[in-house]
C-alpha cells in the first residue's frame, strides 16, 4: 500500500513524503527509523478512491469514535495505544487524519485534553472540560463517558425531533403545492365563463378569480419573488441572532412555550450532573451547562445564579431567587447539596 505522510525532522521542521508499506504501523515505525516524527500517516486508498473526494464527516461518525475510544480505555488499554488503533481504523478520511494529529500530540507530550480541543473534530465544549477533569482526576474512560452519554442524548432527541417533524412538513408542502396549483391552473379557467354570467358573483368569488388570474399571467415574477424570498429566508436563518430571536417568540407561545422551556430546563439540568459528577468546579460547571441552553432569558436567569454563587449563596438559593426552575427543582436540589447528593438530584 502508498500511504503519504508529514512527519517533523530533527530540526522541528515538517516534512511530507510518500511511502509504500504493508500497512499504516508499519510505515509509522519506518518514520521513526528514519529520524522522523510522524504527525499524520494515510493511505491514498482512503484518501482518494477513483478519484472521488471523501465524504464529509456527519455527528455520528464522531459519536463513534468516542464509544470507541470509551470501551478501549475501559478495557485497560491505554491511552496512546487507543488512539493509534483507532487512527487506523477510523473513516472518513478527514477524521481519521484528525486522530492520527492527535496522537502525534500525544507522542510529543502534549495532553490529550489539550490535543483535543487543537483537533478540528467537531465536539461539545463540555467534552474538552470533561476529558481535563478526567485527566486530573485519574479517571479519564468515566468522564468522556459521561460525555458521551449526553452527546447520544442530545443526538437522539435532534434524531426525533427530525423524524416527528418529516411527516408534518410533506403534508405542509403538499397542501402548499395543491394550492398553488389550482390557482394558477384551475381557477383561471373559470375567468370566462363567470364574466359572461350576468348574476352577482360574491365579493369571495371574486377575490379567488382574480387572484388566481392575477398568478397565471404574473407567474414569472411570482417565481422569481419566491426563490429571492427563500434565499433571504435561508441567508436570515443562517444568522445565530435570528435563530436565537425565532426560538425566543416559539418560547413565548402558549402551550409550546412551556414545553420547550422545560425541556431546556431538563437539558441544563442533566448536563450540570455530568459535569459535577466529574469533579469540575461548580461556578465553572454552572458556566458549561449555561453553554447548552437556547432560550436567552433561561441563560440570563442562570449567569445571575453563577453570579450569586460565586458571591457565596447556595445553588438553590439562587435558582429560587432568579425564578429559573420549578419549585419541585428547588427542592431537589436543596436535599442535593445538604446530603452530597447534588448530582444525584440534578439527574
Amino acid at each position: 500500500m502508498r500511504f503519504t505522510y508529514r512527519a517533523l525532522n530533527g530540526e522541528g521542521s515538517v516534512v511530507t513524503g510518500i511511502l509504500d508499506s504493508d500497512n499504516l504501523r508499519t510505515a509509522s515505525r519506518r518514520l521513526h527509523r528514519q529520524g522522523l516524527t510522524p504527525v499524520s500517516v494515510m493511505s491514498q486508498t482512503i484518501e482518494s478512491v477513483g478519484g472521488k473526494k471523501s465524504r464529509r464527516v456527519r455527528q455520528s461518525d464522531v459519536v463513534m469514535v468516542m464509544q470507541q475510544l470509551t470501551t478501549l480505555l475501559k478495557a485497560g488499554v491505554s491511552l496512546g495505544e487507543a488512539i493509534s488503533s483507532l487512527s487506523e481504523s477510523t473513516r472518513p478520511h478527514s477524521l481519521q487524519q484528525e486522530i492520527a494529529d492527535i496522537s502525534a500530540r500525544l507522542r510529543r507530550g502534549e495532553s490529550f485534553s489539550g490535543a483535543l480541543k487543537a483537533s478540528k473534530i467537531k465536539l461539545p465544549s463540555y467534552i474538552h472540560h470533561l476529558a481535563e477533569a478526567g485527566e486530573l482526576t485519574g479517571n479519564l474512560a468515566q468522564a468522556l463517558s459521561d460525555g458521551l452519554a449526553q452527546m447520544e442524548y442530545e443526538q437522539k432527541l435532534a434524531s426525533e425531533l427530525k423524524s416527528a417533524l418529516i411527516y408534518p412538513s410533506i403534508l405542509i408542502v403538499s397542501g402548499i403545492a395543491a394550492v398553488m396549483l389550482i390557482f394558477i391552473v384551475v381557477v383561471p379557467k373559470f375567468v370566462p365563463l363567470l364574466a359572461k354570467s350576468q348574476g352577482d358573483i360574491p365579493f369571495l368569488a371574486q377575490a379567488v378569480l382574480g387572484t388566481g388570474q392575477f398568478m397565471n399571467e404574473n407567474i414569472v415574477w411570482l417565481s422569481v419573488a419566491g426563490i429571492i424570498l427563500s434565499l433571504a429566508a435561508v441567508a436570515a436563518f443562517s444568522k445565530p441572532s435570528v435563530r436565537q430571536q425565532l426560538w425566543d417568540l416559539l418560547l413565548r407561545m402558549p402551550l409550546l412555550g412551556p414545553w420547550l422551556l422545560e425541556a431546556d430546563i431538563g437539558r441544563w439540568s442533566a448536563m450540570l450532573a455530568t459535569l459535577l459528577d466529574s469533579r469540575i468546579e461548580l461556578t465553572r460547571a454552572l458556566e458549561l451547562a449555561q453553554q447548552g441552553v437556547d432560550g436567552s432569558r433561561l441563560r440570563s436567569n442562570l449567569t445571575q445564579v453563577t453570579r450569586a454563587v460565586r458571591g457565596g449563596d447556595s445553588l438553590a438559593a439562587a435558582l429560587q431567587e432568579s425564578g429559573a426552575i420549578t419549585s419541585t427543582g428547588y427542592g431537589l436540589i436543596r436535599v442535593g447539596e445538604r446530603s452530597g447528593e447534588l448530582p444525584r438530584m440534578l439527574n
